[in-house]
């Protein structure tokens, strides 16, 4: 072999996969030519992330039959959304902004078993090994980074420099995503969802082997009884602040490259009223999350791309990773009774967000629940 420079010295031989996978070879998977040591000859047609269907059914049939409904592989979310807030005239310069800044977000097999996400530059997790169970802090807060991962690790303030602890399940235990977001979940094998509070909560608090015992017989908390059970979400009362994101704007540079623009995050309290209300989520109250969303988020390509806008709340159904066994919410009835600081109501959001009154008239809270004497 000619010589090449140091960073074109790096080979991958079959001890670097390390396990049952090393008898496959590069090529089974990732394509090339074999039995040549010239690198561009040895790279023709190879596949940075290779089709699972492919490459992984092969031995893992039942998983790689059900991946394609994950909301990883379909982003439905994104198109539940933009369909609702969009039109049929204005979809196709919406798909050409969702394929330059939201595509990316799509994952694989590959970007959780074997690699860093894509979105985040890409990068093997060790060596070439594939784990079984994915490292959370390579993975899963690769994407999740600036929301759940601050939440649940404790790291954001609010305004007035008050630390939100961490969430009680990773102090002291340390519990990691998959203890509670389970392999079904990821590889889409609890069924087809439009977006992620589709369907039944999953995980759910009650769960199995979690709080199932929650407001039986044998539990000692008066409050976890009828009417709060039925009216009130688990995290009305047991979450701290948690972040709000406004106004994302996607652009392109003069170079084509794609970015955005979000105005400053914020770390507050809201409890609305339940937006998606259903015998899986029957609750009047919620806590609400602002979404970076705003009417002209899709300026840079067109006028009004969301003519739509108000179909949809921007205070959101939320289910933060800020848990806690005690908050101010469970000091005493009154925590929340009479106290309109709490609720998401119409003079908060025409404060914070004016132009966004009638998108959330679902979820205003029009009347705080009266202060119990």
């Amino acid at each position: 072999m000619p010589p090449v420079e140091a960073w074109e010295k790096v080979f991958l031989d079959d001890q670097a996969l390390g396990d049952a996978h090393a008898s496959l070879g590069c090529i089974a998977c990732h394509g090339g030519v074999g039995g040549t040591t010239d690198k561009e000859q040895a790279h023709q047609g190879i596949i940075r992330d290779p089709d699972p269907a492919q490459t992984c059914a092969s031995c893992h049939k039942s998983i790689v039959g059900t991946y394609q409904n994950s909301l990883h592989v379909t982003l439905a979310g994104y198109y539940t959304v933009l369909r609702a807030r969009g039109s049929e005239e204005t979809w196709p310069q919406l798909m050409t902004a969702f394929d330059n800044h939201c595509d990316n977000c799509h994952s694989s097999c590959g970007q959780c078993h074997v690699s860093r996400p894509h979105l985040h530059g890409g990068g093997l997790l060790a060596k070439h090994k594939f784990k079984k169970i994915p490292p959370m802090n390579l993975t899963c807060t690769g994407c999740h980074g600036t929301r759940v991962n601050d939440e649940y690790k404790g790291k954001n303030q609010t305004a007035d420099g008050q630390k939100v602890p961490a969430d009680v399940h990773f102090n002291p235990g340390g519990m990691a995503c998959f203890a509670c977001h389970t392999g079904d979940q990821m590889h889409g094998a609890l069924g087809v969802f439009n977006h992620r509070y589709d369907g039944p909560p999953d995980p759910s608090c009650t769960q199995a082997g979690c709080h199932e015992n929650i407001g039986g017989p044998d539990d000692p908390v008066a409050f976890h009884t009828k009417p709060h059970m039925e009216k009130v979400q688990c995290q009305v009362c047991h979450a701290a602040p948690y972040k709000h994101c406004y106004n994302c704007h996607v652009q392109l540079s003069d170079t084509g490259i794609p970015y955005f623009k979000v105005d400053p995050s914020e770390i507050l309290f809201k409890i609305g009223r339940n937006p998606i209300q259903s015998p899986d989520r029957p609750w009047e109250y919620v806590v609400v999350r602002h979404v970076p969303i705003s009417r002209n988020s899709f300026a840079y390509y067109g006028e009004n791309l969301l003519p739509n806008f108000d179909a949809r709340e921007t205070w959101t159904y939320a289910t933060p990773h800020t848990i806690q066994r005690r908050t101010p919410q469970t000091e005493s009835c009154n925590s929340c009774h009479g106290n309109a600081s709490l609720f998401l109501t119409e003079d908060f959001v025409r404060q914070r967000t004016p132009d966004e009154v009638e998108a959330n008239r679902n979820v205003i809270v029009t009347k705080v629940p009266a202060r119990i004497p």
